[in-house]
């Protein structure tokens, strides 16, 4: 019935099905969010499941088994932020005189080249030390909504996965009955290159942050930089958000540089290693391990970095690159939305679609001045 439509109306139909998907997604999103992790983690651990059934192992036990790796995997990284931290509080006060140090030759320096004396600086200092203590209290009572939030997410994950796995069979049922019949070859294409896509995605990952860490940390560890496993694992993990992740581990990385050392030449060597690093991961490392299963181009990509983080927030923003690439999948499958899977791909045209006989006029269009 669609295909009888106008095009101007088939075209804002798309585009208020996707305004609603993104309604839907930030009125419920504390709801979406947990089962889309909880989705993709199932798929990731669909093969160790697969090969427990397969040496005949009783189905819930497959299911349980591969849920207490994750959290046994989760506990060992909480475990390492714990004791870091801990050894950051141990030096507590050899950073703030350190941090004392930077700021004091940051006075000097801003003294010489503006007209403002130590006095102003220092009234300026504190003012906005005020401000940011006023507003730390008044996000205290947030932060604690937010911890008892993230616990709720993370209490809510295994049941989901579990779940999820349990019923599987249920609801790869209920897509194919919401198409029609002879659409089934599609529709089962599109679930194994989904799978196939999110396992090489989310396993891609895993594999850089260890290599990352190591590579990383270790090189900084043998140079002798303090903190140099932190600062390797907290740049990984924000690695795994595309483009606006690195950035923000390169400042993580220098501020902690800064608090551990009187000294310039560290920070230039820790963002020179970071540097050496990110060039291996991405001309090198990462091609070959996720090859190029998700290609979504560099725009889409950013802009779903930030659509995902307004909506959900860190999650989100994590999220973001694995579901646009499995909204590709489908769009790509579908007559009606193939459009949106070429704006989201990186596929670029041969040539400019504008020199496609179709485009082209015979007769230049005369314009008049008024």
């Amino acid at each position: 019935m669609t295909n009888n439509l106008p095009l101007t109306a088939k075209r804002s139909i798309e585009l208020l099905g996707l305004i609603c998907l993104v309604a839907v997604m930030v009125i419920g999103r504390d709801i979406i969010m947990p089962i889309l992790m909880a989705f993709f983690i199932s798929i990731m651990l669909l093969p160790l499941y697969r090969f427990l059934i397969k040496r005949k192992v009783p189905e819930s036990l497959a299911i349980i088994l591969p849920i207490l790796v994750v959290a046994l995997f989760v506990g060992l990284v909480v475990w390492f932020f714990s004791h870091q931290i801990g050894l950051l509080v141990n030096d507590f006060p050899r950073i703030k005189s350190n941090v004392t140090q930077h700021i004091n030759s940051l006075s000097d320096w801003i003294s010489r080249i503006t007209h403002y004396d130590d006095r102003q600086q220092k009234a300026f200092i504190q003012g906005k030390s005020d401000d940011l203590m006023n507003m730390g209290t008044s996000m205290a009572g947030g932060a604690a909504v937010t911890l008892s939030g993230i616990f709720v997410f993370i209490g809510l994950l295994p049941i989901y996965i579990y779940l999820m796995l349990f019923y599987k069979d249920i609801l790869l049922k209920f897509i194919f009955m919401w198409f029609k019949t002879d659409d089934h070859p599609k529709v089962k294409e599109a679930i194994y290159e989904t799978e196939s896509i999110i396992k090489s995605y989310l396993i891609g990952l895993l594999i850089q942050i260890t290599y990352m860490t190591i590579l990383l940390g270790g090189i900084l560890m043998l140079i002798g930089i303090k903190h140099a496993l932190l600062i390797g694992v907290i740049f990984a993990i924000l690695n795994l958000i595309p483009y606006v992740g690195a950035l923000m581990g390169n400042l993580i990385g220098v501020l902690l540089t800064l608090t551990s050392s009187q000294e310039l030449w560290p920070v230039i060597t820790v963002l020179c290693v970071i540097a050496f690093v990110q060039f291996l991961d991405n001309n090198i490392l990462m091609p070959r391990i996720v090859g190029s299963k998700v290609k979504i181009n560099a725009l889409f990509a950013i802009l779903g970095v930030f659509i995902g983080g307004s909506i959900a927030g860190i999650s989100g923003m994590f999220l973001a690159l694995p579901i646009v690439a499995v909204l590709k999948v489908i769009f790509d499958r579908t007559e009606m939305f193939k459009q949106w899977g070429v704006l989201l791909g990186d596929e670029k045209p041969a040539r400019s679609p504008m020199s496609f006989p179709i485009f082209r006029r015979r007769k230049a269009i005369v314009t008049k001045s008024e």
